[in-house]
């Protein structure tokens, strides 16, 4: 099972310079990611007057993170895996293929990346709000976190079958563009309950610039239960050994 193989690493992983190096992209694949997917937001609220809200807001805020994305996890994956999240870190944690030190760092240099994304994005534009994600109207905050769970297991059920399944053979090379498009399709299935974030870093660096923390704990959660649900149901189910012989092709 995924939960045995859980490793908690040594306190000396965070000074040892591949780890730092890891470190050092996810900051990098965050601060890209946020700077586009966000930057969309506000350039669509500057020259339609704030309608980022609409249908056509949606789409290219949906069009806009996927690009960002594919772009991001596809620069990180030969140094840190490409995460880009702190919810597919955990669940890769939970699946025993990162330690928790290394997760730690991970978290870290993720949020950090979103908090300077939306510094910069803000000094870029004279001060623009940078807003943070929020539940519309007639939205509880337990319907938001079930969007985010659903929407979340679907983005790490993709992450592990494309590129954590060591069976993942030639599909690994669609890793990137698989994982943007499934974050591309939620924000347009979710967008407008809750704003779709799957991403714990990439809402924290809005509310922490626009200081505004209203349900924040709801892009936590969620994002969290949704990995390891993932997580757990790929891990037992698909990548764990079978416990019986395969049956010959030969015999069909």
């Amino acid at each position: 099972m995924a939960i045995t193989s859980i490793a908690f690493g040594s306190p000396a992983e965070v000074g040892q310079i591949d780890a730092l190096k890891a470190a050092l992209a996810e900051f990098i694949s965050m601060l890209i990611f946020v700077f586009a997917g966000e930057g969309s937001g506000m350039a669509f609220n500057k020259l339609t007057d704030d309608g980022s809200s609409t249908p056509a807001g949606l789409v290219a805020a949906s069009l806009a993170h996927a690009f960002a994305l594919f772009v991001a996890v596809s620069v990180g994956a030969n140094i840190s895996g490409g995460h880009v999240n702190p919810a597919v870190t955990f669940g890769a944690f939970l699946g025993g293929h990162i330690t928790f030190i290394r997760s730690i760092l991970y978290w870290v240099a993720q949020c950090l990346g979103s908090v300077v994304a939306c510094l910069l994005l803000k000094l870029a534009t004279g001060g623009l709000e940078t807003s943070a994600f929020s539940l519309s109207s007639g939205v509880g905050v337990w319907n938001a976190v079930v969007f985010e769970i659903v929407m979340t297991f679907g983005l790490v059920y993709t992450v592990y079958a494309t590129a954590v399944d060591p069976k993942k053979g030639d599909i690994g090379i669609i890793a990137p563009i698989a994982i943007g498009f499934i974050v591309g399709a939620n924000i347009l299935a979710g967008g407008a309950f809750d704003g779709a974030s799957m991403n714990p870093a990439v809402s924290f660096g809005p509310a922490v610039v626009s200081w505004t923390w209203d349900n924040h704990w709801v892009y936590w959660l969620g994002p969290f239960v949704g990995s390891a649900i993932a997580a757990i149901v790929y891990e037992v189910c698909f990548i764990s050994p079978a416990t019986h012989e395969q049956i010959p092709s030969s015999d069909f």
